[in-house]
């Protein structure tokens, strides 16, 4: 998802620690931090009161056969969690921020109702690295939504934010994503094994290849031909692996302690070649596209609106916004929505009796299999909104938020002054009784808004998230995933075309479906089984 969630979002950025010490003032990026002599911030403990890792501990344990060092990324937070509790400080080491993580949504609100016009999301310091240092003489400081921050974030954010942020835009890809889902089930069928009807064990390589096929009729207009039995595309092949390499390299860099600030340690220099490949492939595709337009150009060729690409919309207004935006598209919209798209049919193929409830309404949407859909069918789909974020809950894609607080403001019943670095981790309240009832369900009925019974009384009232800010699948305020309405369409069509052309079923076990590493990747064969359905 474009978000790279953006999926670069707290999890790139968490380092373990050198040295315990209050973050000073001059630290922040707000432009005056006004000091706070309220009865609030005066009632709270010091800062310097926060529970809070040391030096030796930190090497202790991420050294070799320390208890943190071959935890997983959810695995880590959880452990230091159950070391430290909900709210606690890592100090920086190696060059690396200092950060104050929090579990407490209520913390999560004061941070995001003070995140200013132009919030400071830290992490991606070895994207930035790439595109600012490395590959600087490609990039020349236009660097993307992901690593930019300030003025440089917001100019380029407003620029394509009317393009991709606005819904009437989005729907004006339904049809050309329609032609990619039918592909999708014809390649299911053709994939199936005669026998059991269950697909090879490698089916997210076919689901990766839908993922970047939809983006790219979004982004660039154009089919790639991934999805057809001839399609074995190379550099897609190449896009896939150097994507996998950068989100595991990534989060090893960016988590633990390396010393990548000071030294160009080889795994650094991987991730660097990782990095190098995925804008060689992406910028061959937006390449070809720009070529494409601009012969059509010459040859006075004028297309509708419905009928242009955001790179041709952005190219009206900069070329080279126009084709970094293209490219974070392509590179941010593969293993994200992926992720996003598995989570939920495993949801479905686990939980026949509510797929049978969402196909019920998926087929007063497509009465016929090939039916099309509308800007006005796909509004009356609200348990297919449902599931989609039910799994989202259950199958979280990033383990959370991060931003620097712009102001002093209380967390958890200590002062923290502005400038500080705030991790957001929502993960263990995203299972947890006290905020979801019946947590360990997959239960869509907790997101329907207008379900209601004899007495009036909606019956999932018990149900329903009391706190918004527990679970912010996209983010929250001016920084939350500019792709947002994009990976929402990807979503919502690709499985109403499947639940409508079959029964899916998921014959496996489920346990640790999914590993942590920059984003929640699958872990297990997808060997799911689609029967298909009569008309």
């Amino acid at each position: 998802m474009l978000k790279v969630r953006s999926g670069l979002s707290i999890i790139q950025a968490q380092k373990a620690a050198v040295s315990v010490s209050c973050p000073l003032r001059w630290q922040t990026t707000a432009a005056v931090a006004e000091p706070r002599n309220d009865a609030e911030w005066l009632q709270a403990r010091p800062f310097d009161q926060i529970p809070s890792t040391t030096f030796l501990s930190t090497v202790r344990n991420f050294m070799p056969g320390g208890k943190y060092r071959k935890l997983d990324i959810v695995e880590l937070f959880q452990a230091l969690q159950d070391d430290y509790g909900d709210i606690f400080y890592l100090p920086g080491i190696m060059g690396g921020p200092s950060f104050l993580t929090t579990h407490n949504p209520k913390d999560f609100e004061v941070v995001f109702r003070n995140e200013g016009v132009w919030p400071n999301r830290p992490g991606s310091d070895t994207l930035r690295y790439h595109r600012q240092t490395h590959r600087k003489d490609f990039f020349q400081g236009v660097e993307g939504v992901i690593p930019t921050q300030g003025k440089t974030w917001s100019d380029f954010r407003s620029t394509v934010n009317p393009v991709l942020m606005q819904p009437k835009n989005v729907r004006l890809y339904y049809k050309k994503m329609s032609q990619v889902n039918q592909e999708f089930v014809q390649r299911i069928k053709t994939l199936r094994d005669v026998d059991t009807q269950e697909v090879p064990d490698d089916f997210i390589s076919i689901i990766n290849r839908w993922t970047l096929e939809s983006v790219s009729v979004v982004a660039l207009d154009k089919q790639l031909g991934l999805l057809k039995e001839s399609g074995d595309n190379d550099l897609a092949v190449l896009l896939f692996k150097h994507l996998d390499d950068f989100f595991e390299l990534s989060a090893d860099l960016e988590i633990k302690p390396s010393i990548w600030r000071y030294v160009k340690t080889p795994k650094l220099m991987k991730l660097m070649k990782a990095l190098d490949g995925v804008q060689e492939v992406t910028l061959a595709y937006v390449d070809e596209a720009i070529e494409r337009l601009e012969k059509e150009a010459k040859e006075g060729v004028v297309r509708p609106e419905s009928e242009q690409s955001v790179l041709q919309k952005l190219l009206k207004v900069d070329k080279k916004v126009a084709t970094v935006m293209a490219m974070d598209m392509l590179m941010a919209g593969v293993d994200t929505t992926s992720s996003t798209f598995t989570a939920a049919l495993l949801c479905l193929a686990k939980n026949p009796e509510k797929q049978a409830i969402l196909r019920e309404e998926v087929m007063k949407v497509l009465p016929e299999k090939d039916s099309e859909f509308t800007e006005a069918s796909m509004k009356n789909v609200p348990y297919l909104r449902a599931c989609i974020k039910e799994s989202q809950r259950l199958y979280p894609l990033v383990i959370g938020n991060i931003r620097v607080l712009n102001r002093d403001s209380v967390l958890s019943g200590y002062q923290v002054p502005a400038g500080t670095f705030i991790s957001m981790v929502p993960t263990s309240l995203l299972s947890s009784e006290e905020h979801f009832l019946k947590a360990n369900e997959f239960l869509p009925e907790r997101w329907m808004r207008s379900a209601t019974d004899s007495t009036g009384e909606c019956p999932a009232n018990d149900l329903k998230l009391k706190n918004p800010f527990v679970f912010l699948p996209f983010g929250f305020g001016p920084r939350m995933c500019v792709g947002k309405r994009i990976v929402d369409m990807e979503l919502e069509l690709g499985i109403a075309r499947l639940i409508r052309n079959f029964s899916i079923e998921f014959n496996h076990p489920t346990e640790k479906a999914f590993r942590s590493s920059l984003i929640s990747l699958p872990n297990i064969p997808l060997k799911f089984k689609f029967t298909d359905l009569p008309n």
